[in-house]
């Protein structure tokens, strides 16, 4: 079942049109019921052949849906199908009930009009002549006649061109809502993008007058601090720039984020380089020691997944260094099997994963969506006094 929450305008009206079609279809069906009921002399030449269809009619109208409520009916697949099932099932109902006497000849219509409603002209006119070409069998079949002369050939015309226009009516109309309501998803979607656009540019002159004006101010304070080193404070100094590259390089992420481009923080295959890059930083800077195991060595994992991941494994590694005081911090990544599996461990001072949810963060929520939106899931086990570790799979195999 679709969740309400991914569901598009395109594919919420789809859903509706479905449900409305096997509503008519149980409507239909009961009425035929109920009709045999107080005039059961309909069915007194097959009676079990009309019970039968007509129950079955029935029931197979209210599996439909059932299935239309389950969001299960949207398919292409689904609608031919249901559609050739209507016309056999209908056929059967006009053959038991009288032949081409019968009072269900209208429910030839139902078909017509849903293959219209699903593939406009192109659906209805061949359903339509499917239903005169069953019809017309049922009229020159004398054994579904009832006693009397067989209905004349002027009515059988005009039922056939009635069921043709119909097809060809109802085909016209469904086109036009159709392209009409192409034209306004078309409309809403470019809507959405002008809305995003603006916001994007809103948050854009925000973060400019903000965020990136300071960070500006601190690569200025920076420079000025490295001017001021003694050539004998090389390894400071050394920092000091590797600081301004790093301050700079986060203006350009922002900046291209901004502008729609796609930021790129590591180059393919860079992800184990990257992260023994981290430790060593945090090593050096913090005295946190960090290993990191890899299984096997080369992971060739897809840009996606490695992209995601190093960005969880960053945002996990910036939680220890805030919050958990610890000492010691074991990475391991394993591909096993087309899947991925990671962790991060800790032996800090822990705390309990559900009192996050009421905090608002967005470390432990940003981290959960980025693994899950690559087709894995995150678990984080803690407790306090008892360190941190945080897991995670992912199928490579999509």
């Amino acid at each position: 079942m679709v969740a309400a929450d991914k569901i598009t305008p395109e594919e919420s009206w789809l859903l509706r049109r479905e449900r409305a079609v096997a509503w008519l279809r149980v409507a239909f069906a009961a009425v035929a019921v109920v009709v045999i009921q107080l005039n059961p002399e309909r069915a007194a030449r097959f009676p079990e052949l009309s019970f039968i269809s007509l129950g079955s009619f029935l029931v197979y109208g209210l599996t439909v849906l059932y299935l239309a409520w389950r969001q299960k009916t949207t398919s292409p697949s689904i609608g031919i199908v249901t559609t050739s099932l209507d016309v056999v099932w209908i056929a059967m109902i006009v053959f038991s009930t009288g032949g081409s006497r019968t009072p269900f000849f209208f429910y030839y219509s139902f078909p017509v009009i849903t293959a219209s409603i699903r593939w406009g002209l192109k659906g209805s006119i061949p359903v339509a002549l499917v239903g005169v070409s069953l019809y017309i069998v049922v009229r020159l079949s004398l054994a579904a006649e009832t006693i009397g002369p067989p209905i004349g050939i002027d009515i059988l015309l005009v039922r056939s061109l009635y069921l043709v226009l119909l097809g060809c009516i109802f085909g016209y109309i469904s086109e036009f809502e159709k392209r009409q309501n192409q034209r306004l998803f078309a409309l809403s979607k470019t809507a959405a993008q002008a809305a995003a656009l603006d916001e994007r540019r809103r948050i854009m002159f925000e973060l400019h007058d903000g965020i990136l004006q300071s960070l500006a101010t601190l690569i200025l304070r920076l420079e000025d601090c490295g001017r001021h080193l003694s050539d004998s404070q090389k390894e400071l100094a050394n920092e000091l720039r590797s600081l301004e590259d790093l301050t700079r390089d986060s203006m350009k992420q922002i900046r291209q984020f901004l502008s729609g481009q796609q930021t790129k923080p590591l180059a393919a295959g860079t992800l184990v380089e990257k992260l023994r890059e981290e430790a060593r930083f945090l090593r050096d800077g913090m005295g946190l020691e960090i290993t990191v195991e890899t299984e096997p060595d080369d992971l060739d994992l897809p840009v996606d997944a490695e992209r995601e991941v190093y960005y969880v494994l960053r945002e996990a590694l910036t939680n220890v260094t805030r919050h958990s005081h610890a000492s010691k911090v074991e990475i391991q990544l394993r591909r096993k099997n087309g899947t991925l599996e990671g962790s991060l461990s800790d032996n800090g001072v822990g705390f309990n994963p559900d009192h996050t949810k009421d905090t608002s963060g967005l470390g432990l929520t940003g981290m959960e969506q980025r693994i899950k939106q690559i087709g894995g899931e995150l678990l984080v086990k803690s407790s306090p006094g008892q360190g941190t570790n945080l897991s995670f799979a992912i199928s490579l195999e999509q």
